[in-house]
C-alpha cells in the first residue's frame, strides 16, 4: 500500500512524514517504508517467542510542495501523486497565512481540473479512432468516460462514485478525485485536541494534527516516558496510529494474522476476501493449492489464551474457500501445489 504525502509549501508536510517514518528516515530522504502499529502482535509474540515479528508495511513519499498558497498546487505535484494508492493532504492551519479550508478546496479543484483534462483529452481520441474503424472503440469506456465527465463538470469528485471509481476499465487513468484522501489539518499545539475539521464524505476523511508535536514525540523512545508525555498532553494514540487507522478504514483493508515459532506477521487484506484470496497475501502458491484455512478468530484467542485450549474448547474452525476473512483472525492455511 503506497501513500503519497502532497500540499502547499509550507504547510507542514515534512515534519508529518518525519513523525511517520521517524527521524532517520525523513533526514536520509522523502521516501519510507512505515510499519503499521499491530498491538494484537504483542500477545502471540509472548506465546510463541518466535525468531521475528513482522508488521504490515505503508510506503509513504513526501512530495516536494507545490506552488504557493492560492496558485494551486501545480502539475508536478499532481503527476507524482497519481501512481499512489492513497493520498495524504497537508493544510496549513497554524500559521494564519492563510485559509485552510481554501487549500483544501483548491486540493480538490486541481485533481477535479486534472481528471476533466484527462477524460476530454481520452474522448478526443475516441472520437477520431471511431471514424477509422468502430471496433476500436469500447463502447463501455465512452459510457464510463460520459459519467465521469459530468461528475467532473458538476464538480463532484470520482471517489464519490465508489463503483464508478473501482471499475477496471478506468484503472489505467489513475484519476486523481478517484483516490482515497486524507486531509491532515495541520494546527497548533493548543489548538489540535479542539479543532473542527469537516465532515467525512465517501472516500475523503479529516483528521486535525499537530505535525511539529508529533514529530518532537516520535523522538522518544523510552515508552515510559512517551506515555507520560502523551498523558500530560491528553493524547491516546500517536499520529502514526491514527493517520494509518483512518488510511486502512479508507482503503477498505483488514488486518489477518498468522503466528508461530519462526514468525509471528500481521497482513493486509482487502475488507471482504475470501480465504483463498488472504492466502494468496502471503505467496501465489498458496492461493493456487488452497484446500482450507484453520481460523482462530481474535476474540476467542483471548477468551482461551492459547491454541491448544481454543482446540479443547472448539474455538478453532477449519474453513472453506468461501470464508470470508474477518479483521483480526488468526490463519493457519492448508495447500497442495
Amino acid at each position: 500500500m503506497k501513500t503519497a504525502i502532497f500540499g502547499f509549501s509550507g504547510s507542514g508536510k515534512t515534519d508529518l512524514f518525519a513523525a511517520l517514518a521517524g527521524e532517520k528516515a525523513a533526514q536520509a530522504g522523502n521516501r519510507a517504508m512505515v510499519k503499521v502499529p499491530e498491538p494484537r502482535l504483542e500477545p502471540l509474540a509472548a506465546l510463541f517467542s518466535p525468531k521475528k515479528i513482522t508488521y504490515s508495511e505503508i510506503e509513504y513519499l513526501d512530495i516536494p510542495g507545490g506552488g504557493g498558497k492560492g496558485q494551486g498546487l501545480g502539475e508536478r505535484v499532481l503527476n507524482e501523486i497519481r501512481p499512489y494508492d492513497c493520498l495524504l493532504g497537508v493544510l496549513d492551519a497554524f500559521s494564519g497565512l492563510s485559509d485552510p479550508r481554501q487549500q483544501w478546496k483548491a486540493c480538490e479543484a486541481d485533481m477535479l481540473i486534472a481528471d476533466l483534462a484527462v477524460v476530454e483529452k481520452r474522448q478526443e481520441r475516441l472520437v477520431s479512432d471511431k471514424k477509422k474503424n468502430k471496433d476500436l472503440v469500447n463502447p463501455k469506456e465512452e459510457e464510463l468516460l460520459e459519467r465521469c465527465r459530468a461528475m467532473l463538470e458538476a464538480e463532484k469528485p470520482l471517489r464519490t462514485d465508489a463503483e464508478l471509481a473501482a471499475d477496471p476499465v478506468l484503472r489505467g487513468f489513475r484519476f486523481l478525485s478517484a483516490k482515497p484522501v486524507l486531509y491532515a489539518w495541520n494546527c497548533p499545539e493548543s489548538d489540535f485536541g479542539a479543532f473542527e475539521v469537516p465532515a467525512d464524505e465517501t472516500g475523503q476523511t479529516h483528521l486535525a494534527v499537530s505535525a511539529k508535536l508529533e514529530r518532537e514525540l516520535a523522538q522518544i523512545t523510552d515508552p515510559a516516558e512517551r506515555e507520560m508525555f502523551f498523558s500530560d498532553l491528553g493524547i491516546s494514540e500517536s499520529v502514526l496510529d491514527r493517520v494509518i487507522a483512518r488510511t486502512y478504514k479508507l482503503l477498505g483493508l483488514i488486518s489477518f494474522l498468522t503466528a508461530g515459532p519462526d514468525e509471528v506477521r500481521s497482513w493486509a487484506v482487502r475488507a471482504g476476501a475470501k480465504a483463498p484470496e488472504a492466502a494468496g497475501v502471503i505467496h501465489s502458491d498458496f492461493q493456487k493449492g488452497f484446500i482450507r484455512a484453520e481460523v482462530l478468530g481474535w476474540a476467542d484467542f483471548l477468551t482461551s489464551g492459547d491454541f491448544k485450549k481454543a482446540k479443547e474448547l472448539g474455538l478453532t474452525r477449519l474453513e472453506g474457500k468461501e470464508y470470508v476473512v474477518a479483521d483480526g483472525d488468526i490463519i493457519e492455511f492448508r495447500f497442495n501445489v
